[in-house]
C-alpha cells in the first residue's frame, strides 16, 4: 500500500524530476532488494536514503534515485537548496516543502547543512480538515530533547506520540525526528527529519527565537 501511495505521489512531484537530471538515474526496486544488499557501503547507503527522502525499509519503495558516480559528487552537492541566501545576518532554518528538504544557514547566509524532510498531509487522518504544514515565517518558541512527546496525538489518549528532538515553530507544529517514507507527506502538520539531523538542529544549531521559513 505504501509503495503504491509513494509512487502515485512522486509521479507528480520533485522526486520524479531527479530521474531526468544527468547526475542521477532511477532504478526499479526488486522484491528481494534491501538497502544493505544494494549499498553495502554505509556512506553510500545513507546518501541514497537521504536522496530518496526515506529512512524506512526499501520494501516500501517501487523505485529509487541513485547517483551515477559517487566519486564525482558530495552529499552537499546534492542539496536542492541554494548555497547562499540573505538571512539578514541571522541564523535561519529554511524548509522547502516541494523539494522535501531543509537547509541550515548561518548568519552570513551560507548553507551549512541540508537534509530530507516530509511534512503535513493534505487531508487529516481524523477529519476532513487540511493538515498541510503552514507556510510563512516563524520562530522556534519551544524545544525539547530526545524524550519529547506530543500532547495532542494520538487523539485517543490525548497525546503520547514520540517527537524526539522537537522544535516548535507554529502552534502545535514542530520539527522533529520521525519516519520519512519518500516523496510523500504523512504528518499532521509537523516537519519530519532524520534522527541525526533532528539531533544536530536541536543541540547544535537551533536556539529559541531562531527563524524558520517554510516555503512551498
Amino acid at each position: 500500500m505504501y509503495a503504491a501511495q509513494e509512487a502515485a505521489a512522486s509521479a507528480t512531484n520533485y522526486g520524479q524530476t531527479l530521474c531526468d537530471q544527468p547526475e542521477y538515474y532511477c532504478r526499479k526496486v526488486g522484491k528481494d532488494d534491501t538497502w544493505y544488499t544494494l549499498f553495502p557501503d554505509f556512506q553510500q547507503r545513507e546518501t541514497v536514503m537521504r536522496l530518496n527522502r526515506t529512512n524506512v525499509a526499501l520494501v516500501y519503495r517501487n523505485w529509487i534515485v541513485v547517483p551515477k558516480d559517487f566519486t564525482k559528487t558530495t552529499y552537499m552537492d546534492m542539496s536542492p537548496l541554494p548555497k547562499h541566501m540573505n538571512t539578514h545576518e541571522k541564523k535561519l532554518v529554511y524548509i522547502s516543502l516541494s523539494r522535501f528538504a531543509f537547509g541550515a544557514y548561518n548568519a552570513k547566509g551560507n548553507l551549512l547543512y541540508w537534509g530530507p524532510v516530509s511534512s503535513g498531509r493534505k487531508k487529516c487522518y481524523d477529519s476532513d480538515g487540511d493538515c498541510s504544514t503552514a507556510i510563512g515565517k516563524f520562530r522556534v518558541f519551544r524545544s525539547e530533547g530526545k524524550d519529547c512527546i506530543s500532547h495532542e496525538f494520538p487523539l485517543e489518549t490525548h497525546g503520547g506520540d514520540p517527537m524526539p528532538y522537537c522544535m516548535y515553530f507554529h502552534g502545535g507544529a514542530a520539527m522533529h525526528y520521525s519516519t520519512l517514507s519518500g516523496f510523500i507527506n504523512r504528518s499532521a502538520g509537523c516537519v519530519r527529519l532524520f534522527k541525526s539531523d533532528a539531533k544536530w538542529l536541536n543541540q547544535e544549531f537551533v536556539q529559541l527565537g531562531t527563524e524558520v521559513v517554510v516555503a512551498k
